[in-house]
């Protein structure tokens, strides 16, 4: 080796030199920088820990929120049926009561029309007992008890309606 111009005691003494400074960096400099290198690689597998964390809270709360807005979603819906049966409910029981008003209605004309006729009906029967009797003074010529006639004759226009109803 001589001859390559290699000196073997430089050689050894560059190797011992070399493990010597290889096991200085290892104890002084290896071990901090690989505590280092470690305590970042678990920081990063910390921080894509909880990144996934943050991931399945969010999905989570996603759906959380999605079946929320299903719920308010049939919820209105369901508010909005209720409204159209209320709706139609009142309009049946306004249908009702304006039919149960007309009704109301119908009865009191036909109520106040009967009265009327009966009035009428009354009125014109005096008249006739009137003129009946003014007929009859006029005929005898003489004045008859008015009272006792117009009895007569009511009674004889009773019994004329009873036999023709």
């Amino acid at each position: 080796m001589g001859a390559i111009g290699i000196n073997w005691q430089v050689l050894l003494a560059q190797l011992i030199n070399f493990g010597i400074l290889f096991g200085l960096l290892a104890l002084v400099l290896y071990k901090p920088m690989r505590r280092m290198l470690d305590q970042r690689s678990n920081r990063i597998k910390e921080s894509m820990d909880q990144a996934d964390q943050i991931k399945q809270q969010l999905a989570n709360t996603e759906q959380q929120v999605k079946e929320q807005l299903d719920n308010a979603r049939k919820e209105g819906q369901n508010i909005l049926a209720q409204a159209a049966q209320i709706g139609e409910r009142f309009k049946e029981e306004a249908k009702v009561e304006a039919k149960k008003e007309a009704e109301s209605i119908v009865a009191k004309a036909r109520a106040e029309i009967e009265m009327e006729r009966d009035k009428a009906i009354d009125e014109v029967k005096r008249e006739f007992v009137d003129l009946t009797i003014k007929a009859a003074e006029k005929v005898v010529k003489e004045t008859l008890d008015k009272d006792k006639h117009r009895r007569l004759i009511e009674d004889v226009l009773e019994q004329a309606s009873k036999g023709d109803g």
